[in-house]
């Protein structure tokens, strides 16, 4: 079976975590898209990992791990990032696998990538780290390929600066290169869980351009970075936290403002932790936002969805949900496209009680609160799409499973 998870709202739903859980049915986690521009974060044992390249299902043992056509790698910071799991005692080496055609991002990429964010007309707020710059080259076709390593005509063509960052890598990762298209061909009989990066509303094409990633986010991408059609793809699953977070600038319609919300957005964004893996940036917080949700669930054709963060609402008396917006004074319950209409728009809040108990011992739906349960369901109603999986908390163990995505439909 091929199932692919992604991030439903504007990427940091706790993917990691879940695909981390999924894994354990899946033979191969292949990672499609983006670069070291992602983090993802893992609780297992009391250890905590967090990844930006190595999909997350690395960390359950046997199984084996794909960096995907559509990946944009940091070579440097592939081997750190793998160094550093064989040091907290993950045995990686026989079990990695690069796709040959995926994109590399040399260091130079990363000044360019700044320099370019500081001149536009509307900063985008990069991570900085040479992403949007591998996929820019990647559509001139000026790119360097990891195929291209083991090209005497590539190697000829490099500048002296970029033949010295890339030649000690080479004879590192010879074994660990693989045809992406055939791997996945031969291993067609095998659970195959394909792992996307940011969030549904940071794809290029469907997100809310300009303040987008650069890479595949959506889950058409699971195909494309995993070197196969998309009638392939057996199943979506999108995750979402209880409420909305995003990094960086950008449209955000649910976000808590201290005039209506008060010290709310502060709360949440303590209690949840929500700084970035990737920067430490704290992360902009705000109601959970089923207009853009549902946006999402239609423009991916989710199957089913996995809320997670559930336990940051504990203790609270009453939580709200956005429902539509408010935009010159007309309600839509649309996304839209144009960023001057999602910048005006106010959102239309409904009203629920809170729960009082903590959630986090919770391991079945019917251990939940009826509270927690009717915040569930209506969201449900709305999205037309089955909640299967409720996070409770970080740990691989704080996970309540409604349906197991594995199964077909």
């Amino acid at each position: 079976m091929k199932l692919a998870v992604i991030g439903a709202q504007w990427g940091d739903e706790g993917k990691g975590k879940i695909v981390d859980f999924l894994a354990e049915e899946a033979d191969i986690v292949l990672r499609y898209s983006g670069g070291a521009n992602a983090g993802h974060t893992v609780v297992t044992h009391d250890q905590t990992f967090k990844l930006h390249l190595i999909p997350s299902g690395l960390i359950t043992p046997a199984k084996q791990a794909v960096l995907g056509i559509a990946m944009v790698i940091d070579l440097e910071n592939l081997f750190e990032e793998l160094d550093n799991l064989e040091q907290s005692g993950i045995s990686w080496k026989g079990r990695v696998f690069i796709s040959d055609r995926a994109h590399l991002v040399l260091p130079r990429y990363k000044e360019m990538d700044r320099s370019r964010d500081a001149e536009r007309r509307i900063p985008i707020g990069t991570t900085g780290r040479g992403i949007g710059v591998a996929y820019a080259l990647k559509a001139h076709r000026e790119g360097i390929r990891v195929a291209d390593l083991f090209d005497p005509d590539v190697s000829k063509r490099l500048k002296r600066e970029e033949k010295s960052f890339l030649d000690p890598y080479r004879e590192r990762i010879r074994d660990m290169v693989v045809d992406v298209s055939r791997f996945v061909y031969e291993h067609r009989d095998r659970n195959i869980l394909f792992e996307g990066a940011q969030g549904a509303l940071l794809d290029l094409d469907l997100g809310t351009y300009p303040f987008v990633s650069s890479g595949i986010s959506c889950a058409a991408g699971a195909a494309i970075g995993g070197g196969i059609g998309p009638h392939r793809i057996d199943r979506v699953i999108g995750v979402f936290k209880a409420y909305s977070t995003r990094v960086g600038n950008g449209p955000f319609p649910s976000e808590f403002v201290e005039q209506r919300d008060g010290a709310l957005g502060d709360t949440i964004r303590e209690t949840g932790r929500e700084y970035g893996v990737t920067t430490g940036r704290p992360r902009r917080c705000g109601y959970l936002d089923l207009v853009a949700l549902r946006y999402a669930c239609r423009s991916n054709s989710i199957d089913g969805l996995c809320m997670t963060k559930m336990d940051v609402y504990d203790g609270m008396d009453e939580i709200k949900v956005c429902t539509a917006y408010s935009i010159d004074g007309r309600e839509t319950r649309d996304f839209p496209a144009q960023i001057n209409s999602l910048n005006r728009a106010q959102p239309v809040l409904k009203s629920f009680p809170g729960w009082k108990e903590s959630v986090k011992d919770c391991r079945s739906y019917a251990d939940l609160p009826s509270e927690a349960r009717d915040y569930i369901a209506f969201s449900e109603e709305v999205l037309q799409a089955p909640v299967e999986i409720v996070s409770v908390g970080p740990d691989r163990s704080e996970t309540i499973l409604r349906r197991n995505p594995w199964t077909r439909s």
